[in-house]
């Protein structure tokens, strides 16, 4: 997450809470994106570092757990800066100025001058937040697949350049040597496919295939998906998109909920704010005097009963609306319960790990260094292969 300010309750439920659910299922890696929101902010640097520990604050109070989880700061990880300027090398112009959030973001922020290298780039560093660490699967919405896409084409491309050879080559002899003559022309023709028009169904009937031969080892099975694929020997894997289906609040105002439009419930927030918040949200449209019945599905207010109120609440709702039985105001009272109980806790955690910060300093210390031995180890390879290794 970039440090641009407060959290909100559309962070805390369309991304905190998945994390918190995968630090106990993975080796998860979360980092304050610093140089990220130097993109976008790179005329207001003097708040920076305040950000980036109040940004730890929150992710520490709503349960992201040091101990089951690497927390770091991009920028205390040099590595992230050498293998984008690496990987900047090979990226072909025209795959930055296609990416779909390039001229939206230009348009959306209009007050910014983003004619800049660094925001033409910045898929670029993506790609090497990710790629550092030889990540399988990185947690996004299906909003954000396209931006995974580009980090893989990278990938696929990096591998390309620089992971065949003989000795790519004699180690893709021994594993198709390994395949049975039906089994060869089953993986020729697949391959063939996939090479030429790409596709995740071909994919998984290729994946389908190796899986039929138990015989074949790792290194053997890695060779030959590099061979379909059209890449090398794999140096940089590939990421996944690991789908995130948590629900989307919208702002106070029915959009998209966001710092910059003013429409956002801060984690922050006292409680009195937050009922004034709540009390001026807009509802359902249709219903314009109390007897008119409404549609829970058109009334931003319903979003935050889905990811707050119990399902007796729910159905409450769900009965008196249509019916006209409940108003606007009782719909979100009874909401607003629900969710003081739920804020109230989370802004006590913040303000107590505020008054430590140099335990919060000491956790994104120790998950630094440990994010910089293993992006050194990716990093060791990467330059290998480029002709860059050495003594340093």
């Amino acid at each position: 997450m970039r440090p641009t300010g407060p959290l909100h309750l559309g962070h805390w439920v369309g991304v905190l809470q998945n994390w918190v659910e995968l630090q106990n299922r993975h080796d998860c890696y979360f980092f304050v994106a610093d140089w990220h929101a130097l993109t976008t902010h790179y005329e207001e640097p003097g708040a920076l570092a305040d950000l980036t520990r109040a940004m730890a604050c929150e992710w520490l109070a709503v349960g992201v757990d040091p101990e089951r989880a690497t927390l770091f700061v991009q920028s205390w990880v040099p590595q992230h800066a050498e293998l984008h300027l690496i990987l900047s090398m090979l990226t072909p112009l025209g795959w930055l100025e296609r990416v779909p959030t390039y001229k939206e973001q230009q348009e959306a922020l209009g007050d910014r001058d983003l004619a800049t290298y660094g925001f033409l780039g910045y898929p670029v560093l993506m790609a090497a937040d990710v790629l550092a660490y030889r990540a399988r699967q990185v947690p996004v919405g299906q909003d954000q697949v396209a931006h995974l896409e580009v980090t893989r084409e990278i990938a696929r491309r990096f591998n390309f350049l620089y992971g065949r050879g003989p000795v790519f080559e004699h180690q893709l002899a021994h594993a198709k040597g390994q395949l049975a003559p039906a089994d060869r022309e089953a993986f020729e023709g697949l391959a063939k496919q996939y090479r030429e028009s790409g596709g995740g169904t071909l994919r998984e009937a290729l994946d389908r295939l190796l899986d039929r031969m138990p015989w074949l080892g790792c290194e053997e099975r890695m060779v030959l998906r590099a061979e379909a694929c059209g890449t090398g020997r794999e140096i940089l894997p590939e990421p996944r998109p690991l789908l995130t289906h948590g629900a989307k609040l919208p702002g106070l105002d029915g959009r998209k909920m966001s710092k910059s439009y003013g429409n956002a419930i801060g984690l922050r927030d006292p409680e009195s704010v937050v009922r004034e918040k709540i009390r001026t949200m807009v509802t359902d449209p249709a219903r314009v005097r109390r007897r008119d019945p409404g549609e829970p599905e058109r009334c931003p207010v319903w979003r935050y009963h889905e990811s707050f109120s119990p399902a007796a609440t729910r159905d409450w709702v769900q009965t008196g609306c249509r019916s006209a039985g409940i108003g606007c105001l009782d719909c979100k009272e009874r909401l607003l319960g629900y969710l003081v109980d739920a804020l109230g806790p989370i802004r006590d955690r913040i303000e107590q790990w505020q008054d430590h910060p140099r335990e919060v300093d000491e956790i994104l210390r120790a998950g630094s260094a440990k994010a910089e031995r293993e992006a050194q180890g990716t990093l060791s390879q990467v330059r290998a292969a480029v002709g860059l290794a050495g003594v340093r």
